[in-house]
C-alpha cells in the first residue's frame, strides 16, 4: 500500500475521532480510545469467518469438562487468538439501547484469549468505556469503524467478481497510519512526537544492507531477528520478508522467529496484535512490553544471542530515570555496560544521561552470536551525535572505541535529511558485524547518501522525501562495491581514533614584598587567622628588600628557613595563602619546583623531568604546572612517530618549556562525515564581484536622483 492510500486511512480515521469524541475528549486525547479501537477492528475482521467454530468448540470444551482450552480455541479460530463471546463487532451495531451495549461490548473484551486482554491492558482501555457509554458515543464509533469505505483488516477486500475492491492493510502500513495519528494527537496537545517512527523506505534500505552481503551464504536452518526498540514490530517484519525472499530465491528453507522489546504500552500492544494477526501466536509470547519493561534496565533477553538485530532507538532522550533503577552511574554493575576492554578491568560504556542511544546499541552488541559461521549482523539509526559526542575516555567516546577496535563496525551511510516522520536532523545508518569478509577487516566505509532520495509530493509531518527504489539500489551497490568514490570513503580503524594529550607549562612566580603588597598580605592572614605568617612576610622584606624576586623556589628557601628560626610551622594552608597572596605569574620568571629527583633518574624535558642546577649541582627535576597554561592536543593515532613526534614539530617551536605526562594520556574515537566530504564553495571570480559592486553602485545613484529630483 502506497503512502496516499495510508495518508487517506489517517485522514479517514482522524475525521471518525473528530465527529465523534470532539466534545467528549480533547484531541490529544483520541489516541486513549481511537487506537485501541482500530486493533479491535482488525482483530474482529480476522475472527469473523470462524466465529461459529469458536463458540461451537466452546461449547464441546466446556462440557467436556476441560480446563485449559487455548491452544484447542486457537485451532479452532485458525489464529493465534480468539473470542468466545457470542458478540462480533457487527452484532454490537445495532444495539438501540446504551446500557445494552455497554454490557454486551464489555462481554465482548471479555471474550477474547489471554493474549489479546494483555493488550487491553496496556492500552487500558476498559477505563475508557463508562464515559464513552455515558455519552452515547460508543455505538457511534463501531458504526463508522464498520464504514465499508475503509479496512483496517490485513486481508484484501474483494468485489462479488473476484477483484480487489480494497487492499489489505500490512503492520507495517498499520503502524505508518498509528504514527501519524499519534503525530496528529500530541501535535494538537503541543507535545512532542515522542520516538521517532522509522518510515519504511529506511527500513528497507536497513534490512538490505544486513542481510545483501551474506545472502549467498544463508543455509537453510533457523534465524533469530531481534529489535529492542521494537515500536510496533515493522522493522522486525521488514527483516523478516528480506530474509524469507532472499532465502527462497536461494533454494533455503528458513524458519524465522522475532524477538522484541518496547517500553512504550501502546505500541508494544499494536505490535502484539500485529503479531496474532499474522498468526504467530508463538512470536507474540517473545514480545516484551509495557513501562515496567525498560530495555535499558530490565533486559528481557539477558541470555539470549540473536543473529540478525535491526533498531532505531530514541535519540536526544533522557535514560536518567533507568540509570537510578540500574544504580546510579557509580553503582551500574551491569555486564552489558561495565566490560573488560583495553587492560581495563571496569571499562565503562555509560554515557551521558542526557541521551543513551549509543546504549542500545551496546545492548544489541552484547546479544552477538560468536560461534555461528555468520556470526551477527546489526544495523541501527543513529542522529549526528552518536559520531562524535563525549571526549576521550567518556562513554559515548568509550562506545566507538571498543566498538572500532574489536574491528565490528562495517559502514556508516548518511541519509538525506528530512528522512524520519517526527525530526528533520541528520541521521546514519551504523552496519556492524563480528564476521567481517577479509576485504573489509581493519576498514570502515562511511557512505554518503544524503543527495539521493525522491522528494514527496506531501510532506508527512517533517518527512518531505523519500528513498526510492533507485537510491536503496544505488546505496547498497556502493556498500557492497567498497571502493573510493566522491559518496563512499573507506578509512583503516585507526583514522578515526586520536590520544588526547594533555600539555603542561611551568608555574612561574614573582613575589614582590613592597609596602601595599605586604599591607594588602596582612589584611588576609588578620581575616584568616595567620597573622604569624605576615609577621615572617614583613621580616623577609626587612632582610630580602622588597623585590621583585624572580626566584620563587630560592624566596620559599628564605621563608622555609625563617619559619624555622622563628617557630612558625609551615602546612599546606599557609603555604597556599603565602602564594596567593604575594606571588604573581611571571613569564619571565624562573619555574617553580615541584619536586627533585634522586640521583639516577635520568633527564627527559618532553614528560617533565628536566636537568637543573641547585645548589651548583646538576639534578634532575619536576616543575609546577600551572593550570591557567594547561592546554590539550587530539593527535591521530596515525600520527607518524607518534605523541612526541607531533609535540616535536606542533609545539615545542611555540613553548619549548612544555611537557607532558604519558600517565593521563587518554585514547579516543570520533567520526566526522563533515571533514571527509566537505566541498569547499568555490569562491566568485573577481569579474562577478566587480560586476556585483557596480549593479549596487547604479540602484544607489537611482535612488539618490529619485530623492533629488523630489526635493528640487
Amino acid at each position: 500500500m502506497d503512502q496516499n492510500q495510508l495518508a487517506w486511512i489517517a485522514n479517514f480515521v482522524w475525521g471518525i475521532a473528530d465527529d465523534v469524541l470532539r466534545d467528549l475528549y480533547v484531541r490529544g486525547k483520541y489516541r486513549d480510545v481511537i487506537l485501541p479501537m482500530i486493533v479491535l477492528r482488525r482483530l474482529d475482521a480476522v475472527l469473523e469467518p470462524s466465529k461459529q467454530a469458536v463458540l461451537d468448540m466452546k461449547v464441546t470444551l466446556d462440557s467436556a469438562r476441560i480446563v485449559h482450552q487455548d491452544q484447542t480455541l486457537r485451532q479452532a479460530a485458525g489464529q493465534a487468538f480468539y473470542n468466545t463471546s457470542k458478540f462480533t463487532m457487527r452484532d454490537l451495531k445495532a444495539r438501540t439501547s446504551q446500557q445494552q451495549l455497554k454490557a454486551d461490548f464489555e462481554a465482548y473484551l471479555d471474550g477474547f484469549s489471554p493474549n489479546v486482554q494483555d493488550i487491553l491492558e496496556n492500552f487500558e482501555f476498559r477505563n475508557q468505556i463508562p464515559r464513552l457509554s455515558k455519552a452515547d458515543a460508543l455505538g457511534t464509533l463501531i458504526e463508522k469503524l464498520l464504514s465499508p469505505d475503509i479496512n483496517l483488516s490485513p486481508n484484501p477486500v474483494l468485489n462479488r467478481d473476484g477483484s480487489l475492491k480494497q487492499p489489505g492493510l500490512d503492520n507495517h502500513g498499520m503502524g505508518t497510519v498509528f504514527e501519524e495519528l499519534i503525530r496528529r494527537f500530541n501535535e494538537e496537545n503541543n507535545e512532542e512526537a515522542g520516538e521517532h517512527w522509522t518510515p519504511r523506505d529506511a527500513v528497507k534500505l536497513m534490512t538490505k544492507l544486513v542481510f545483501l552481503p551474506i545472502a549467498d551464504e544463508i543455509e537453510s536452518g533457523t534465524y533469530l531477528l531481534y529489535d529492542g526498540t521494537c515500536g510496533t514490530l515493522g522493522m522486525l517484519t521488514v527483516g523478516e520478508e528480506t530474509l524469507q525472499d532472499l532465502a527462497q530465491a536461494r533454494g533455503k528453507q528458513v524458519s524465522i522467529h522475532l524477538y522484541g522489546q518496547e517500553i512504550n504500552a501502546e505500541t508494544y500492544a499494536i505490535a502484539k496484535a500485529d503479531l496474532l494477526l499474522k498468526g504467530e501466536g508463538e512470536a507474540a509470547d517473545n514480545l516484551v512490553g509495557g513501562p515496567e519493561h525498560s530495555t535499558l534496565a530490565n533486559d528481557a533477553f539477558p541470555a539470549h544471542e540473536f543473529d540478525f538485530m535491526l533498531s532505531n532507538p530514541p535519540y536526544g532522550k533522557s535514560w536518567k530515570s533507568d540509570l537510578e533503577r540500574m544504580g546510579g552511574k557509580d553503582g551500574i554493575k551491569d555486564p552489558r555496560f561495565i566490560i573488560e576492554h583495553a587492560g581495563d578491568a571496569e571499562y565503562s560504556l555509560i554515557t551521558r544521561s542526557s541521551d543513551g542511544q549509543l546504549m542500545f546499541l551496546v545492548n544489541m552488541l552484547s546479544k552477538m552470536k560468536h560461534s555461528t559461521k555468520l556470526g551477527s549482523r546489526i544495523a541501527e539509526v543513529h542522529n549526528g551525535s552518536s559520531l562524535f559526542t563525549g571526549d576521550a575516555g567518556q562513554g559515548e567516546s568509550n562506545i566507538r572505541r571498543w566498538i572500532i577496535e574489536n574491528d565490528w563496525l562495517e559502514a556508516i551511510v548518511a541519509l538525506p535529511l528530512n528522512m524520519f516522520y517526527n525530526t528533520g536532523i541528520a541521521t546514519y545508518i551504523w552496519v556492524l558485524t563480528n564476521r567481517k569478509p577479509a576485504h573489509r577487516k581493519g576498514k570502515v566505509q562511511l557512505i554518503d547518501a544524503t543527495q539521493w532520495y525522491k522528494p514527496l509530493r506531501k510532506n508527512l509531518g517533517k518527512k518531505n522525501c523519500e528513498l526510492a527504489d533507485e537510491d536503496i539500489g544505488r546505496v547498497c551497490e556502493t556498500f557492497l562495491a567498497f571502493n573510493e568514490t566522491a559518496h563512499s570513503k573507506i578509512f583503516p580503524n585507526a583514522a578515526f581514533g586520536y590520544w588526547k594529550v594533555t600539555m603542561e607549562r611551568p608555574l612561574r612566580l614573582t613575589v614582590a614584598l613592597t609596602d601595599p603588597n605586604r599591607a594588602r598580605f596582612r589584611a588576609a592572614c588578620v581575616e584568616a587567622n595567620e597573622e604569624p605568617l605576615a609577621n615572617l612576610a614583613d621580616r623577609l622584606a626587612a632582610s630580602l628588600g622588597p623585590g621583585p624576586h624572580a626566584d620563587y623556589n630560592t624566596f620559599l628557601a628564605h621563608v622555609e628557613a625563617d619559619a624555622e628560626r622563628h617557630g612558625v610551622k609551615l602546612t599546606g594552608k599557609r603555604l597556599k595563602l603565602l602564594q596567593g597572596g604575594l606571588a604573581q605569574r611571571d613569564e619571565t620568571a624562573m619555574p617553580v619546583i615541584k619536586k627533585t629527583h634522586k640521583k639516577g633518574v635520568a633527564p627527559d624535558p618532553l614528560r617533565g623531568l628536566c636537568a637543573a642546577t641547585i645548589g651548583g649541582k646538576p639534578a634532575v627535576v619536576e616543575y609546577e604546572p600551572d593550570p591557567d597554561l594547561r592546554d590539550t592536543e587530539q593527535i591521530s593515532l596515525l600520527e607518524p612517530g607518534g605523541i612526541e613526534a607531533f609535540i616535536r614539530r606542533e609545539v615545542l617551536p611555540h613553548v619549548p618549556d612544555a611537557w607532558y605526562d604519558p600517565a593521563s594520556v587518554k585514547i579516543g574515537y570520533e567520526i566526522s562525515f563533515t571533514r571527509y566530504f566537505y566541498k569547499p564553495q568555490p569562491l566568485r571570480t573577481l569579474a562577478e564581484i566587480r560586476a556585483d559592486i557596480l549593479a549596487v553602485e547604479r540602484e544607489t545613484e537611482g535612488l539618490l536622483d529619485e530623492i533629488l529630483g523630489e526635493e528640487s
